[in-house]
């Protein structure tokens, strides 16, 4: 979906901050959410990736650039257990409080009132699956990313849309993100990697970019 997550060739957010050090959690809390990520998805709280990942999309814009990484986890925890039926926001709102939050603290989730259908559960382990249609792009066929405006999941960033580039490598049918996350089923669609010239995408030259993007994302380019 298009929303603040979304910050690939933004600017102004400084240069991106890389840790250095080997351990996987900065604090115990981080580890925390870690383990309830899987217990929620074992309790019935979502059934994909996908799902949890549209989850933290959809978090307070403010909380998404404060919270961190594993605070944007614990925002969509909450989305996914109170979606579920799982737990109360009152619930949630009772224990916060008893553990010193108060009224005026940044909250990070934003249930919805009427979720997605949960949907089936995986046919399979892994996300590449079998697509019986055949390619409608071959490598070195020149695409363009198709440019509208998500509202729902997507894995196709709004720097790329409307920019041509090049396949350079195809690989096979792939679960498709944007019906996944919404319980509407795996759907899978062919893969693709494109290459995107610097020039093309922010008129910079000396560097490419790759993206794998699914074919509904692309459209051919027909040079006259």
């Amino acid at each position: 979906m298009d929303g603040i997550h979304d910050l690939g060739g933004k600017s102004g957010f400084g240069k991106v901050d890389v840790e250095s050090g080997l351990q996987v959690f900065d604090e115990r809390w981080e580890a925390s959410v870690f383990a309830m990520t899987n217990a929620i998805a074992r309790a019935g709280a979502f059934q994909n990736t996908d799902r949890f990942r549209h989850a933290i999309e959809r978090i307070n814009s403010e909380a998404y650039l404060q919270h961190g990484y594993y605070g944007r986890w614990l925002g969509a925890i909450e989305n996914l257990l109170v979606e579920a039926g799982i737990i109360e926001q009152s619930e949630l709102n009772q224990r916060a409080f008893s553990k010193g939050a108060t009224a005026t603290d940044l909250i990070a989730a934003l249930p919805l009132k009427n979720p997605d259908p949960m949907g089936p559960a995986p046919k399979q382990i892994g996300s590449q699956r079998e697509v019986v249609e055949a390619p409608q792009f071959v490598l070195g066929d020149r695409v363009r990313s198709v440019e509208l405006p998500v509202k729902s999941h997507t894995r196709l960033p709004a720097y790329v849309r409307g920019k041509v580039g090049e396949v350079v490598a195809w690989h096979s049918g792939w679960i498709f993100p944007d019906t996944n996350a919404h319980g509407l089923g795996e759907l899978p669609k062919h893969l693709y990697t494109v290459n995107f010239l610097g020039e093309e995408l922010w008129g910079k030259g000396g560097f490419s970019v790759n993206l794998d993007l699914f074919e509904p994302y692309l459209e051919i380019v027909d040079d006259e």
